[in-house]
């Protein structure tokens, strides 16, 4: 059974894509039924994973010498992200159903989100790290496209090969894991090199190790490569949802907790894994606070947010930074959508045009609210359960007390700019300028379920940890029931004083106005924000760089026959002769 359901996550949404790609746009409607069938198949089979879980390998189909056996293995770890994925993925497709109607090249658009969720199921399943490259190449390429799906806009453009060049830093540092990894075990085994990390000699290992916290920075938005996420939020607003906020972003994230027990040794590395998830939390908090565009607010937020997980990681909090992922994973996706319900409606991004909107957009407004509440963590929705859990791991002794104190902070910069986001987009004076559209039904049916999770999933925690904790015997888990969770936490200090730092948060906005001499004296820190603090103008110039060393190799591509022929040859000499020294 595992072996069905596995497969099946995987091939559905790949021979979905398929099927809608050659109906043709001329039947969308027939798109939007076989995009909505295929996704949610997918998610019934992942969840169905649930009651397959095991710690051994399900699948292991042998490919040859030279990559090993592809192997896939049903742990809590990956198929718990196979089923946000798919899960996600799949409200993602119904929202669009509203979403894209209407739409051009509606063919194309379905196919690569359908591609996108079977590659990602495939990443997070598979115990093969080669494979593993392949199929987060593959999220890499599917984001690319559906970034820069409107491609006459010129911004969409930009940020999808922005996306894909910051991204692709990622890919080396995972290539040269994999490589490592083959050349001193002759084994892409994930498992069997977390069951023995020894057989690396320690230098290696210490390459490993930075080389997959690059790899998971650069895919996760995390310091230094955070500028390339807000430029991502020129895709479709449901794939803002689904790659941007709750799967791919993630993957960063999963490879750090996939490792762990072979590079926590690693000297430096869990105080590097620290500031980095402390600088993206910290820098991304400010640009949220700052800017006036719905989508990038909803992006910075998720940089910030992934930079608590990866905190929690180098802070040794596995369970937390994981039921963290979990809780960001719903309400943020149910930001976005709701996010897209407004824009949508309204025709604008610019929360400045706003204003009032929760009167005529009250459903909007109300699931709007509560993703809100979860991401500020206000007690009791899921965000307040993992956000706590993840500051109490920071606060544990040998853990740098200063870093805490920078978590803390940001604590009540996300409640400030969430509590601003909400009232200049629904209470405030209203714009009568504006042009209000009702949302869909098809949005509805998506946003109410993400809604109920939010308020919901935490409830869950003790079947969560379980799951973790019994399949994945390298990794050690500080595992909560739920009682015993609602205890620690409400019995900590560190809780109340991060709702006192959270209130205070929401404070600041309202008396923003007796506040405003000391706002304009931190103006420069603002206007510093709003460059991405000097990051946007270094990664454009890498960006640029790299696309004009691409422009000057294209003068090699002549389009003549004799020269392709030649440097086919050429190129087919040299590996020859590669390989005989090699022999």
């Amino acid at each position: 059974m595992q072996e069905i359901l596995i497969l099946s996550s995987i091939a559905i949404p790949w021979f979905g894509a398929v099927v809608i790609w050659l109906t043709g746009d001329k039947n969308s409607k027939l798109q939007h039924i076989f995009a909505v069938f295929f996704s949610v198949s997918a998610a019934v089979c992942s969840i169905g994973l649930l009651s397959n879980i095991s710690s051994g390998t399900a699948i292991s189909i042998t490919i040859g010498s030279s990559y090993g056996n592809l192997t896939f293995v049903p742990d809590g770890l990956g198929v718990y992200l196979s089923i946000i994925a798919t899960t996600i993925g799949a409200l993602a497709v119904i929202f669009s159903v509203d979403y894209m109607r209407n739409e051009d090249q509606l063919g194309r658009y379905y196919s690569i989100v359908l591609f996108f969720i079977g590659a990602m199921v495939g990443l997070v399943l598979t115990s093969n790290l080669m494979f593993m490259f392949v199929f987060w190449e593959i999220t890499a390429l599917c984001s690319y496209i559906l970034i820069s799906f409107y491609n006459d806009d010129p911004k969409a453009v930009k940020g999808g090969l922005k996306a894909l060049i910051i991204t692709q830093f990622g890919g080396l540092g995972l290539l040269l894991g994999a490589v490592l990894l083959f050349s001193y075990t002759g084994s892409f085994d994930i498992n069997v090199f977390l069951s023995n990390p020894s057989v690396l000699p320690t230098s290696i290992l210490a390459i490993m190790a930075f080389g997959g916290l690059i790899a998971a920075a650069a895919k996760s938005a995390q310091f230094p490569f955070q500028t390339w996420l807000p430029d991502a939020m020129e895709a479709p607003t449901p794939i803002s949802a689904l790659i941007h906020a709750a799967t791919m972003v993630n993957a960063g994230v999963y490879l750090l907790v996939r490792f762990y027990p072979a590079f926590e040794s690693v000297p430096g590395w869990r105080y590097a894994v620290m500031v980095i998830g402390m600088l993206s939390a910290f820098m991304a908090a400010i640009m949220a606070l700052v800017s006036n565009d719905l989508k990038r607010v909803l992006a910075y937020s998720t940089v910030s947010q992934l930079g608590y997980m990866v905190y929690a990681i180098g802070a040794g909090g596995l369970f937390a930074s994981q039921f963290h992922l979990l809780s960001h994973s719903v309400f943020k996706a149910l930001l976005f959508l709701a996010a897209g319900a407004v824009i949508h409606s309204v025709g604008t991004r610019d929360m400045r045009k706003m204003g009032g909107l929760g009167k005529k957009l009250s459903f909007t407004r109300v699931v709007f609210l509560t993703g809100a509440l979860a991401l500020s963590g206000v007690p009791i929705l899921n965000g307040f359960w993992s956000k706590e859990l993840i500051l109490e791991a920071g606060s544990q002794t040998g853990n740098p007390f200063w870093i805490y104190l920078i978590m803390l902070f940001v604590a009540g910069l996300t409640a400030l700019y969430t509590f601003r986001t909400v009232w200049m987009v629904f209470y405030g004076q209203e714009n009568s300028e504006l042009q209000v559209h009702p949302i869909g039904n098809a949005m509805k049916i998506a946003l109410i379920p993400l809604a109920v999770g939010s308020l919901t999933t935490w409830l869950m925690v003790g079947k969560f940890g379980t799951i973790l904790s019994r399949s994945l015997p390298a990794h050690e888990f500080h595992v909560l029931v739920l009682g015993e969770m609602v205890r620690e936490v409400l019995s900590q200090p560190t809780t109340w004083i991060a709702l006192a730092v959270v209130a205070l948060g929401f404070s600041a906005w309202l008396i923003r106005k007796p506040l405003s001499g000391l706002v304009s004296r931190l103006q420069f820190v603002s206007h510093a924000a709003q460059n991405s603090f000097g990051f946007e103008y270094l990664n454009e110039k890498i960006v640029s760089g790299i696309q004009r060393s691409a422009e000057t190799l294209r003068n090699f591509q002549t389009g003549q026959l004799n020269w392709n022929i030649f440097g086919i040859l050429t190129g087919l000499i040299v590996i020859i002769i590669v390989v005989m020294i090699g022999a």
